[in-house]
């Protein structure tokens, strides 16, 4: 009779009771305005990057030309940052970070990919449907895998190459699709290019995203909330430099006064859409980054995946997007991609720790 006994199984609300005091043990450890601004920290990056998206889609559709402005906008917002960042010296009852040669350098660099990646991104806006270049720029994180393995020896497993290949896949399922995906104004060889530098973007972000890695790894050995929005503030601050470069040099500049009264809307939409553009692109990632400091890597992934469908939707109803079969496909693909690389992710954390 002894041999015969067996454990009876676990039913699914036992599982759903264990999970539920699981939950509320973790709530209990941290106070209220941990997870209120953890709370804020993840609706603006539900919020304000698709609307930042959105916003670059309706700069180029409502009459706005240049590319320069539009990644001028990207990084326009960061005294945003600096007005978050500066507070935190007196609260935390800290100093800022020493500069030094080599960490000013890192961020000299950091701060021109920054503005060749947002230029970048601002050809992808340019000729592609929001919707579209949402989801090509969720390949970045094919290459924010490749990328950290390779410089800062991040570890993979299964899961994550199996993402890689799921993403790659959805990449080339909009690609095969591109007749139905184009604007009107839009001429084929237009798609291409805007299709190219959006991938291209995304590989360079991913780049971006390892070198950010490293510089912690490598030169500040830490890292406290202070230190991860000084690093914001400080390559913001040089790509708004190397693209307000960019912007005099090309002449767009001086263009925006002419080319804000042959918007649709006049001046007061023109201005509207940069400014909101602005700030909402600052707003999703400061809360990227506090999601990152208050949580995981894993719950921003979870939140960057629910950003795509979110971003596509929102482009469907607000802009007549076109979504055909191949595109709701490609959208379902990548937020398998997206679980899977999370789940890749969780995976690691619980090995290492």
């Amino acid at each position: 009779m002894e041999g015969s006994s067996s454990t009876p199984p676990v039913s699914l609300w036992s599982k759903i009771s264990t999970f539920r005091k699981m939950a509320w043990e973790a709530y209990r450890k941290k106070p209220i305005s941990h997870w209120v601004l953890l709370f804020l920290s993840g609706a603006a990056m539900l919020v304000a990057f698709p609307a930042s998206s959105i916003l670059s889609r309706l700069y180029y559709s409502n009459g706005g030309t240049s590319k320069w402005i539009i990644s001028w906008v990207a990084v326009a917002g960061w005294p945003l940052t600096a007005l978050i960042l500066f507070p935190t010296y007196f609260f935390c009852k800290t100093l800022p970070t020493p500069l030094n040669l080599k960490l000013t350098l890192s961020y000299v660099v950091l701060g021109f990919l920054s503005a060749a990646d947002n230029l970048m991104y601002a050809y992808a806006y340019a000729y592609l449907p929001a919707s579209t270049a949402a989801l090509l720029a969720s390949s970045s994180l094919v290459f924010s895998a490749l990328f950290g393995y390779l410089l800062v020896k991040n570890k993979v497993n299964a899961s994550i190459i199996n993402a890689v290949v799921i993403i790659t896949a959805a990449v080339t399922i909009i690609a095969l699709d591109s007749d139905s995906d184009t604007y009107g104004n839009i001429s084929n060889s237009q798609y291409i290019m805007g299709f190219i530098w959006d991938i291209l973007g995304s590989a360079l972000h991913g780049l971006i995203f390892a070198l950010s890695e490293l510089v912690f790894v490598k030169l500040l050995g830490r890292r406290s909330f202070h230190v991860v929005l000084e690093q914001q503030v400080m390559v913001s601050l040089f790509a708004f430099l190397f693209t307000t470069i960019g912007v005099v040099v090309s002449g767009d500049f001086q263009g925006m006064k002419s080319e804000a009264k042959t918007f649709k809307g006049g001046t007061t939409s023109y201005l509207l859409v940069l400014i909101w553009g602005a700030i909402t692109f600052q707003l999703g990632v400061l809360g990227g980054t506090a999601v990152l400091f208050l949580s995981s890597t894993v719950l921003a992934g979870v939140l960057n995946a629910i950003r795509v469908p979110i971003t596509s939707i929102a482009a469907v109803i607000l802009l007549d997007d076109p979504m055909s079969g191949f595109k709701i496909l490609s959208l379902l693909i990548t937020f398998w991609g997206f679980v899977s690389y999370i789940y890749g992710s969780s995976s690691l954390g619980k090995g290492s720790s």
